[in-house]
Parts: C-alpha cells; sequence; structure tokens
C-alpha cells in the first residue's frame, strides 16, 4: 500500500485526478477502455470535478459504482447524483457508458443480480475493475462493507444488498470484485478518519475496510486524516 499525504483538499484532488487520468490512458493503451467504479459521500466531489480538466480518454471511459443508497430518481440520497453533477453534465461523451445501479425497483435482489450480469458485460466475466475508488467512515466502513452486515461475509457473488444503514437499505460491490480490481484509490480527509485510516494501513481485519486487498492500492489523505501517521514517515513510505 502507498500512501500519499496532502497539505489540504485541493492539491490532495488535483493530484489524485491526475493520477486517474494517468491509469485511464495506460488502461486504454492496453485494453482498448478504462473502467471505474465510484462510491458517493462528499469526499471525492473536488477529485471529480477537476478530473473534467484532465487529458482523460472519454470516448473509452466507462463508470459503474461502488455502491447505491436504495431511494427515488434523483433523490439527493443517490450517490450516482454526485457523478451527474461532476462529470455526466459536462462530459457529454460518457453518457452511454454509465452504468447506474438498479436500486428503484420492487425486487432488489433480481435488481442485484441484473448489475452483476452488466459488470460482466463491461468487464469481463469474472468482471475486472480497473480502478475502484473507496472512501473510509468512521466506523471502518468502506463501499457499503458496514460492520456487522451479512454483506461483509458473502464471496459467491459480486454485488449485494445490506441490511437498514443510517436509514437505508444499501446495493454493494463486495469484497471478490473490489479485490480482483487492478487498483485500488482511498480518498480519506479529516481528523475524524485518521484513527481509522491508521488502522486502515495496518490491514486490521476487524474493521471492513481492512480486508481490502492492500498490495494494488494507493492511499490519497490530507494532512488531518494522516495525523496517526507520522506525516513525513508516511509521505513516501510503502506498506507490504
Amino acid at each position: 500500500m502507498e500512501i500519499r499525504v496532502f497539505d489540504d483538499i485541493n492539491s490532495l484532488a488535483v493530484s489524485a485526478a491526475g493520477m486517474i487520468a494517468e491509469e485511464a490512458r495506460v488502461a486504454c493503451a492496453e485494453r482498448g477502455r478504462f473502467i471505474m467504479a465510484v462510491s458517493g459521500g462528499s469526499t471525492p466531489k473536488p477529485m471529480l470535478n477537476e478530473l473534467v480538466n484532465e487529458d482523460m480518454p472519454w470516448n473509452k471511459t466507462h463508470f459503474v459504482q461502488v455502491d447505491e443508497r436504495v431511494a427515488p430518481h434523483g433523490h439527493p440520497d443517490r450517490n450516482i447524483e454526485l457523478l451527474r453533477e461532476t462529470i455526466l453534465d459536462k462530459v457529454l461523451l460518457v453518457h452511454k457508458h454509465v452504468y447506474a445501479m438498479p436500486v428503484e425497483g420492487q425486487d432488489l435482489f433480481s435488481a442485484a443480480i441484473q448489475y452483476e450480469n452488466t459488470l460482466c458485460q463491461v468487464a469481463g466475466s469474472p468482471p475486472v475493475i480497473d480502478l475502484v475508488h473507496l472512501g473510509l467512515g468512521t466506523d471502518g466502513h468502506t463501499a457499503s462493507l458496514i460492520p456487522g452486515d451479512p454483506v461483509l461475509d458473502i464471496t459467491g457473488g459480486d454485488v449485494a444488498l445490506t441490511g437498514l444503514y443510517q436509514q437505508r437499505r444499501r446495493m454493494t460491490l463486495t469484497y471478490p470484485i473490489i479485490n480482483r480490481s487492478r487498483r485500488i484509490l482511498w480518498l480519506v480527509t479529516g481528523s475524524e478518519k485518521s484513527e481509522m485510516l491508521l488502522r486502515l494501513t495496518l490491514g486490521d481485519e476487524s474493521i471492513p475496510a481492512g480486508r481490502v486487498n492492500s498490495d494494488s492500492a494507493i492511499v490519497y489523505a490530507d494532512a488531518p486524516a494522516a495525523e496517526l501517521l507520522g506525516q513525513k514517515s508516511y509521505r513516501t513510505r510503502k506498506l507490504s
């Protein structure tokens, strides 16, 4: 796991967007397309805003979702709204390459299977995503892999449903597909995340985030989130 620490969120966002664009160009040169899974929350918004200014191969870029709240179309709780606001409303080329989780119907279990099939069509069978963007919760969750939820124990499927969490059920990618990805990008900001970030970097499997494969992972953190890491020693250090 590589860790990069930045003085502020703006410099973090610019650097992370540049990293994504570089990964996209390499993926397109090697495989003809770039597939990125995007998480929700407020943390990635500056990064996604910066991404539209990068030299991205938009016509070969595909976006899938890491997780989504079960809520009506257009509801502000929906993670897809972040992607719509930051990228879809600005880059028309990617509209046909955005695959939203189908959380609006009554049969959510069939919807999860449907999304698995979509991922296979986009990313092969079994699907391999080029870059998975993940956040980190103050309770150690990532994606919608929530402490104590049965979703943590799923090994036979790539998409699953959670129980209620913060008043919403979720559809989420599971460990198998996340850990198959070619690259994992963690974005962690704020001092309230510092303890969980330390536990993540130490591979603490008692938190959901600690069970994500660290071999191809890179962490972009701001200084407050990294305060327990020892910023100077972790700025360029790689943990294996």
